[in-house]
């Protein structure tokens, strides 16, 4: 099962990427996907490395296996998940 998370709409609202990001992350984890997908686009690098610094915190890499980052394309990143 793969999850697909696009941050395009909500770009330059802080708490609502925050919000998003934790809901999908737990979504994952309830419904056992293997793969999260995360579009933070392109543009100047910032929203991707806010996702980066989200998936870095203690808490949420514990529940998460690896971060891919696209070798095609710049703006997605992968998330796989080992359930238990």
């Amino acid at each position: 099962m793969k999850l697909k998370l696009d941050l395009h709409d909500i770009f330059n609202r802080g708490q609502d990427i925050d919000r998003a990001l934790n809901a999908i992350i737990n979504e994952a984890v309830q419904k056992k996907a293997t793969l999260v997908e995360i579009i933070p686009g392109k543009g100047s690098g910032q929203l991707k490395k806010r996702v980066l610094r989200f998936l870095d915190q203690k808490e949420i890499k514990a529940l998460y296996h690896r971060v891919e980052k696209d070798s095609k394309n710049f703006g997605r990143l992968f998330i796989h998940f080992r359930h238990k």
